[in-house]
């Protein structure tokens, strides 16, 4: 076909994906909740503390009695992947856990 001719790219285009908010914040500081529920013993909150986070037995107890008496408390901070896991462990030993950013 007269008057066609092919284009001849020259310069390289470098594409990239647009960026997410989660990207940004993968890395920034998490908290795990546990909340208050009235299923679990007392002791056995403060067993699943020691056995998941290493605390000692008077650090697991203030925490569940955090727990029971304001309605949470925070036991684990981290990235977002390990509040993921820990919430999920938590579930797995019947305790009620949520995650959120922390300020």
């Amino acid at each position: 076909m007269p008057g066609l001719r092919a284009q001849v790219v020259t310069e390289t285009e470098v594409v990239r994906e647009p960026v997410t908010e989660d990207e940004h914040d993968t890395d920034s500081p998490w908290v795990v909740l546990v909340w208050n529920d009235p299923i679990n013993l007392m002791s056995y909150v403060v067993f699943v503390f020691q056995k998941l986070f290493g605390y000692s037995e008077a650090k697991a107890t203030q925490l569940m009695l955090d727990v029971h008496h304001k309605g949470r408390a925070a036991v684990a901070w981290g990235t977002r992947e390990q509040a993921e896991l820990d919430v999920y462990r938590l579930h797995e030993y019947g305790l009620w856990a949520t995650m959120q950013k922390d300020d």
